[in-house]
């Protein structure tokens, strides 16, 4: 909660900058505790995942680990406090899918439909281009109108529906798949 008390003190003192202070950088495990609060606070909106756990700064220092020099990992900073995340990690185990990732973004609530989630979109292609990923995917809520419009925006493409994906508080949920080529990798 140190992040969240940080921003909201941010913010009464004084307005807060806009998106263009915003840095987007390689994530590293020093982030792992700011990215566990906003992944966290994700979690308890119930709209951009199932999990229903929380994560502590030891569970995304491990998935840092598990897929550092493979998937991009990038965080959203401004003065100095992370802001958002968005990471990308193995679609399946099998070496064919090896250049595809499956990501997800979350922003931290004060800094929710600013800019940052764009920002950071830009910054995951980029470095998972870098990395020789040749696609990108990700399953979104429907009703998450927000990220399906981000995505498409970035040239992703909603390639079909998973009908009652999986459960979210007892109730069934859909969820659209997207998709992006990542072009100068594929030929």
């Amino acid at each position: 909660m140190k992040l969240r008390s940080q921003l909201s003190q941010h913010n009464r003192t004084r307005e807060r900058p806009n998106v263009d202070g915003v840095q987007i950088r390689t994530a590293t495990a020093d982030d792992a505790a700011a990215i566990a609060e906003i992944y966290n606070q994700g979690i308890e909106d119930r709209v951009a995942t199932y999990e229903t756990r929380p994560r502590s700064a030891e569970d995304q220092q491990a998935w840092l680990h598990a897929i550092a020099g493979r998937y991009p990992a990038v965080v959203a900073q401004i003065d100095g406090e992370i802001i958002g995340w968005a990471g990308a990690g193995p679609y399946r185990d099998r070496e064919c899918y090896r250049g595809v990732g499956e990501f997800s973004m979350y922003v931290h609530r004060d800094w929710r439909r600013r800019g940052v989630g764009d920002r950071l979109l830009t910054g995951l292609i980029n470095e998972a281009e870098r990395l020789g990923l040749w696609k990108l995917l990700s399953r979104i809520f429907p009703f998450n109108e927000a990220s399906r419009a981000l995505c498409r925006k970035h040239g992703f493409r909603e390639v079909g529906v998973y009908e009652k994906h999986a459960r979210l508080d007892g109730c069934w949920l859909d969820v659209v798949i997207v998709e992006r080529l990542i072009s100068s990798n594929v030929s």
